[in-house]
């Protein structure tokens, strides 16, 4: 047997315990799972009036709408949602309600309803996610839509 061969099949099985891997990495399911977590730990960080936790959910590249102002970078993101982590109480809530994935892992989409302390619906948020190591959600662009106040058909 010829000295390299043991060295090529133990390179061939890393190969395809690496590409298994990969494969489970990608699951659609799983990594929908990964960000609505995310998403519902990110809203639970504003009910546990824990602005640290929500700036640690912020991507250095974060762009949020809001308020007819844009900010850009995590450190802007912080300071302009600071405000809304004072007080007692939350001055809204959100969860998602979709999330859907790219093939490539790489970039999410969720969103869901927005509610007043009372449980009303105000907006609808849309939340761009990458994932900026395995398994590891962050939010690159954040924007509100007010809840539509029309008659249905």
């Amino acid at each position: 047997m010829p000295k390299r061969l043991p060295s090529l099949l133990i390179a061939a099985m890393s190969l395809t315990l690496s590409m298994t891997a990969t494969a489970a990495e990608l699951d659609p399911k799983a990594l929908q799972a990964q960000v609505a977590d995310a998403e519902r730990a990110f809203a639970k960080s504003m009910a546990d009036r824990d602005h640290a936790a929500f700036t640690g959910f912020l991507s250095d590249e974060a762009v949020f709408f809001g308020g007819g102002k844009v900010l850009h970078g995590k450190a802007q993101v912080a300071a302009g949602w600071k405000g809304f982590f004072e007080g007692a109480a939350a001055p809204f809530s959100w969860e998602p309600q979709s999330v859907e994935v790219l093939a490539s892992g790489t970039l999410a989409h969720s969103s869901g309803p927005v509610r007043d302390p009372a449980g009303k619906i105000v907006a609808t948020f849309n939340s761009v996610w990458r994932q900026e190591a395995p398994g590891v959600w962050k939010v690159v662009f954040d924007k509100g839509n007010p809840a539509c106040d029309c008659a249905k058909p």
